[in-house]
């Protein structure tokens, strides 16, 4: 990769479609501030947390080594989760779903780099270091939990979103950008804001995508484990969130049993759930995430599968009975008086494979317009022609180079002159080519001669049906472009100011050299950033103890800052409190 990023072994072996979504951390870029945001979040997480956290949660801080005192690089982190068998990479916010739960199956967990401003300390929309590094990847340093998104990875990219959830996508990951840039303009966030609403408001049939992202919701992102009378928090949305995880363990909030039918519950990515969800155990949640796969297209395939595919107009892929996979964007399926899929389209570009590897001759070079074919049985004949040895297939009139007529149990008529055919490893024919090919149905021609030689997809029935090739190497998917691009801060002279005042506090606390006493900050926060509550609580946490001149200044301060600003006096008293608590005698 031309990036410059942290890699390793797992990191390295992503295919290139996963890959375009990474990029470098670049830990400088973080402020002074961000850095108090995170130490701010932390201590105070560690406080609470200690109690109502499952405890999977704080051993998982230690192994992980993710600390209290600063944002963690990616280096560190891959250098200490490369023990546990995953790696860490960062990203720029929301990535599509489906890929971001593939990262997951491959044992990466996925980071958005960025970080909460100051006035969004307490929760935020947008994906970030704090939600990801310090709620997801203490977690994963349990064997069970870590196998669940493992296997829940490798499930939840396979699922088949609709067109909605494509542009639904798109909506929250511009609403969040807005949320978390600076001085966005309020309008665009109340008209972006109105855009999510329509589309969660659109009446339709949830695809497999919206289902499983909502299992994945509740459990991953909002999960507690226990009893629904004594529960613990796991999801790292509550161990991320210092109000929502208090919040949540309050009777505000209902307790229900984690059930599948949790895949129906909805939520809203810019509120406080109003309900969450208890498994009894870890082990539970792969129980019940085998039985949501069981209803999926990936194991039932047939006609819901295919129509699941043609509606999401994405590119996906079906598996036939002999293993034969055809990957492509599908445009049209005809069904018999069973719903018995007897014909498919694929148009654009179309990759046929058998076990997740090309054939050879039959990549989106050779069928750049897409691919079509009749599947079932033959009509009057028991056997189907997967099933046919070389000797059956002589008595039908088989033969490589000879013309041949013959009619599927559908009423689909075939002929042709028989060129050549592969096997699969079992020895059943998986395709066969014909060349002055016609492929008739009714009244409808399904294939002239003039349009070349015509490759016959040989199975009697769709046994699967998934989103994204077979082979992730078949087509180009490194064209990820997103409506929406994070916007960097450009800082004015003030805020460079201030940072370099949370900058001197730090050094001192590290005890390095400042630019800045804490007097002198002080003095200039007074004047200049009034409303800057954070800063006086470090430099609080420093001389509250030492200092019985100085600290009744800070406390008056931030009373009066409390007063201006009621909305976060509970953020400064916590901010108090856990100094006090902290350093209490043992």
């Amino acid at each position: 990769m031309s990036l410059n990023i942290t890699s390793n072994p797992l990191i390295d072996r992503l295919p290139p479609h996963l890959k375009q979504f990474i990029k470098p951390q670049n830990y400088e870029e973080y402020t002074s501030i961000d850095q108090a945001v995170w130490r701010y979040v932390m201590r105070k997480n560690i406080t609470s947390l200690s109690k109502i956290a499952h405890n999977s949660y704080l051993n998982g801080l230690k192994k992980t080594g993710i600390s209290i005192e600063n944002i963690p690089s990616m280096y560190g982190m891959n250098r200490i989760l490369k023990e546990i068998g995953w790696a860490a990479v960062a990203v720029d916010g929301f990535i599509p779903p489906n890929a971001f739960m593939e990262f997951q199956a491959y044992n990466i967990l996925v980071i958005a780099s960025d970080i909460r401003q100051l006035e969004n300390i307490e929760y935020t929309p947008a994906p970030d270091i704090i939600h990801e590094a310090a709620g997801h990847a203490p977690i994963i340093a349990n064997p069970d939990y870590a196998e669940y998104l493992r296997r829940f990875g490798k499930i939840g990219c396979k699922a088949i979103s609709s067109k909605k959830d494509y542009e639904m996508y798109e909506a929250v990951r511009e609403l969040s950008i807005l949320k978390e840039a600076h001085d966005t303009n309020p309008r665009d966030i109340t008209d972006a804001e109105k855009r999510v609403e329509v589309l969660q408001n659109l009446k339709s049939t949830p695809s497999e995508m919206a289902l499983i992202r909502n299992l994945h919701w509740w459990t991953v992102e909002y999960g507690l484990i226990g009893t629904t009378e004594h529960p613990k928090i796991y999801g790292a949305g509550l161990l991320s969130s210092i109000g929502e995880s208090e919040w949540c363990m309050t009777d505000h909030v209902k307790k229900l049993p984690y059930l599948p039918e949790a895949a129906f519950q909805d939520f809203d990515i810019t509120k406080p759930q109003p309900q969450l969800f208890v498994t009894p155990d870890f082990a539970y949640l792969c129980q019940v995430l085998e039985e949501f796969a069981d209803t999926m297209a990936l194991r039932k395939g047939g006609h819901r599968g295919l129509a699941k595919l043609i509606e999401s107009e994405n590119l996906g892929t079906i598996e036939l009975s002999t293993g034969l996979q055809i990957s492509g964007v599908f445009a049209r399926m005809i069904k018999n008086e069973d719903n018995e899929v007897i014909y498919f389209e694929t148009s654009g570009p179309t990759a046929l494979s058998f076990r997740e590897k090309e054939l050879i001759g039959h990549g989106v070079d050779v069928h750049f317009k897409g691919f079509r074919s009749p599947i079932g049985k033959l009509k009057g004949i028991n056997l189907a022609i997967e099933n046919m040895s070389p000797r059956d297939l002589k008595a039908y009139n088989f033969y490589d180079g000879e013309y041949i007529e013959f009619e599927f149990e559908s009423g689909i008529t075939v002929a042709g002159t028989n060129i050549t055919g592969i096997r699969n490893i079992k020895g059943e024919l998986i395709l066969i080519q014909f060349s002055e090919c016609t492929i008739k149905y009714k009244d409808e021609h399904l294939f002239r001669p003039e349009w070349g030689t015509f490759d016959l997809a040989v199975g009697k029935e769709i046994v699967s049906a998934f989103s994204g090739p077979a082979d992730d190497y078949s087509f180009d998917l490194v064209t990820h472009k997103s409506t929406s691009t994070i916007v960097k801060r450009i800082y004015s002279e003030k805020e460079k100011e201030l940072h370099s005042l949370y900058q001197s506090v730090r050094d001192i606390r590290e005890g390095k050299n400042a630019k800045f006493s804490l007097e002198a900050v002080f003095d200039i926060l007074k004047t200049d950033h009034i409303n800057d509550w954070l800063l006086p609580i470090e430099i609080y946490e420093l001389i509250h103890d030492r200092d019985k001149n100085f600290a009744p200044q800070i406390l008056e301060h931030l009373s009066n800052i409390e007063l201006r600003k009621p909305e976060i006096k509970h953020l400064i008293k916590s901010g108090i409190e856990i100094i006090k608590n902290h350093h209490k005698p043992a």
